[in-house]
């Protein structure tokens, strides 16, 4: 769980970060779930974008979904979704 501190700096550092991963019509698949594990372990910080042909998620699904990758939700803005998970990675330079 992060604190309020933390969720302000991480939603600071989102604001510069690229979206890495487009969610589209088929929602979140197994295969859009690796990907998105992926890049958490990678970089910590992911910024996902909600295609408009997908349906509107409510904040249980998004909870749901971050529960699954073992994640934290920094913020959700209109269609766009940034999570945070501490990486396991060896000499890795972690945000937090």
């Amino acid at each position: 769980m992060l604190t309020k501190q933390e969720r302000i700096l991480l939603r600071s550092l989102s604001t510069k970060t690229k979206t890495t991963i487009w969610v589209g019509k088929e929602g979140f698949s197994s295969s859009i779930y690796e990907k998105i594990g992926e890049e958490l372990n990678n970089h910590e910080l992911v910024k996902i974008s909600i295609l408009n042909s997908t349906n509107k998620l409510t904040s249980d699904e998004l909870g749901e979904i971050a529960t699954k990758l073992g994640a934290d939700i920094v913020a959700t803005i209109g269609k766009k979704i940034v999570l945070y998970k501490y990486s396991e990675k060896d000499n890795f330079k972690h945000i937090l």
